[in-house]
């Protein structure tokens, strides 16, 4: 959706803003949680994230009034997605109370969950039922002793599969997604047994490349499997065809199985960076907003927020952060700009 297509569905007196290359404000990421239930070398490595590692205190998160205010005030400046991310959104005690209330939000359309699955199956019918439409669960392998040291030694892949299907039975109207995140070396050569096990599941994988996140995860390029070779290789056994982008800023690349077995996507912000197209901007878990993915900096919304600023104040804010705004590190680091900034680790702001 452009600017001006959102600004004609608003009433006159309201507009709103874009950023320095022309990008409205459609999708925000809430981290709801910075702790996670795993230790994924490629996002919370154990030597960094271990016992002694300080996290936040509760009273340091936003609580739900908090972020139930900063959506509802996104919202008026045009957001229409929500998704709840982490750390891991599901060790934030009663979650499903914060889905309901950001589903009372005017002007929310899409309201996703990303998770590791762990504890999904014991929450997955009240997140349904508290109107989450789709949730999207990070597998990177179907192997338990790879899936065991890819979490760090914290998983057990049998209680990821089952939530799957717990969130595949309670029917969430926008359905399920997988995340794969691919590494050469690590997981690459498993990849077909994950297109195997979900074609004609009505569940869809996407498949990501191994991305630069963070500062801790001891990134190389040599690391990272193209999209194109991955689709290359899936469609020798299953052949594929590519479909159209089903709206402007579409992350993912999809391709539907020829035999009928379902669509698969693939995300490339490596070999074919999509940032001039990007609407998201992010929220941390003690409340900074962050305009990119690989940030290195962000505005505090805490403070206003407990120092009692009214919503005028606080929009006006908003709106001044994302017209402010001109990230596109992902094109930057193509061009070999930029590439030794420190970042805001993924595990603080979501994925």
């Amino acid at each position: 959706m452009t600017v001006s297509q959102a600004t004609a569905e608003l009433p006159a007196a309201r507009t709103l803003p874009a950023d320095q290359h022309g990008r409205a404000l459609c999708d925000l990421r809430i981290s709801v949680m910075d702790r996670c239930n795993f230790r994924c070398p490629y996002c919370m490595p154990e030597a960094t994230y271990g016992e002694h590692f300080s996290f936040l205190r509760n009273d340091e998160r936003l609580s739900f009034d908090e972020i139930e205010r900063v959506c509802r005030l996104a919202a008026d400046l045009g957001a229409s997605k929500l998704r709840l991310t982490g750390g891991e959104p599901l060790l934030r005690p009663k979650l499903a109370e914060l889905v309901a209330r950001l589903r009372r939000v005017d002007g929310i359309t899409d309201l996703a969950m990303t998770t590791n699955g762990v504890l999904l199956a014991r929450h997955a019918s009240e997140l349904r039922d508290a109107g989450l439409d789709r949730v999207t669960v990070s597998l990177d392998t179907l192997d338990p002793a790879l899936f065991h040291r890819m979490s760090g030694g914290r998983g057990a892949l049998d209680e990821v599969l089952s939530g799957i299907d717990a969130a595949h039975s309670a029917g969430f109207p926008q359905g399920i997604k997988l995340n794969t995140v691919v590494q050469r070396g690590v997981n690459d050569h498993v990849v077909l047994d994950l297109v195997a096990r979900f074609r004609h599941s009505g569940i869809v994988l996407r498949l990501i490349e191994y991305m630069d996140v963070g500062n801790r995860n001891d990134w190389s390029v040599a690391k990272v499997v193209p999209s194109r070779e991955l689709i290359q290789l899936i469609g020798e056994r299953w052949p594929l065809e590519a479909l159209p982008a089903q709206y402007d800023g579409e992350v993912a690349t999809r391709f539907r199985f020829l035999d009928g077995g379902g669509e698969i996507g693939v995300i490339s912000s490596i070999t074919e960076p999509f940032c001039g197209s990007c609407t998201r901007a992010r929220l941390s878990s003690e409340g900074t907003l962050y305009t990119c993915l690989f940030a290195t900096q962000g505005t505090d919304l805490r403070r206003p927020l407990r120092d009692g600023e009214n919503d005028e104040q606080l929009r006006e804010l908003l709106r001044h952060i994302w017209q402010n705004r001109g990230d596109r590190y992902s094109e930057d680091r193509a061009g070999r700009r930029n590439l030794g900034r420190r970042k805001i680790e993924m595990h603080y702001i979501g994925g």
